[in-house]
């Protein structure tokens, strides 16, 4: 089940438009406090992030280019489909996925130590792939946000814990655990590890 020589990554993305700087839940993003001062990067392990910039959040919407985009249950479907191909060619595993209408939470097992912006890239593009062709693309030209969440989980522990955040994701289109992963939703034990 837990194979320790695979790097365990728990991706993370959203839908264009739905989680924007400025936001109130908080955000992720270049900000400065004024013009004279330098852009802060707020991805730093152990720094507080940003939280609601209603200016920044107004200028963000004033940007997009359509609507922010909704996923579906149909979608859902189709996107589940084309991970698992994804991960198929690219010799990975997949343990567990939950689509929302707004997000993704993907936990994908990897051989070596690759360049995990490199894999949720791989991830966005072939979905966006298998939605351009089942679906009108998006006047944005894209499905998703720039970038994403990559979280690596060092040891068995977390990776039991970031499998139950998964699957406990509330209003979700789809849920999909891997069978060998679904024990350690119901059994405490699993989570020493």
């Amino acid at each position: 089940m837990f194979d320790p020589t695979l790097r365990h990554w728990l991706l993370t993305w959203t839908t264009y438009g739905t989680w924007l700087p400025g936001d109130d839940r908080g955000f992720v993003s270049p900000v400065r406090s004024s013009s004279f001062d330098p852009w802060r990067k707020e991805n730093v392990r152990g720094t507080t992030y940003s939280r609601s910039m209603p200016g920044l959040k107004h200028a963000s919407q004033s940007r997009l280019k359509c609507p922010p985009i909704l996923l579906n249950s149909s979608q859902a479907d189709a996107l589940l489909s084309q991970f698992h191909e994804t991960a198929n060619h690219r010799h990975w595993q997949i343990l567990a996925v939950a689509i929302m209408r707004t997000h993704i939470h993907l936990i994908s097992a990897v051989a070596g130590d690759p360049d995990p912006d490199s894999i949720l890239k791989d991830y966005k593009a072939y979905a966006s792939r298998k939605l351009n062709s089942r679906w009108e693309k998006p006047a944005s030209g894209t499905w998703w946000t720039e970038s994403g969440s990559k979280r690596k989980k060092w040891n068995y522990a977390a990776v039991v814990r970031a499998v139950r955040y998964v699957a406990n994701q509330e209003n979700p289109l789809l849920i999909w655990i891997h069978p060998e992963w679904r024990c350690v939703l119901d059994d405490p034990t699993f989570a020493r590890g």
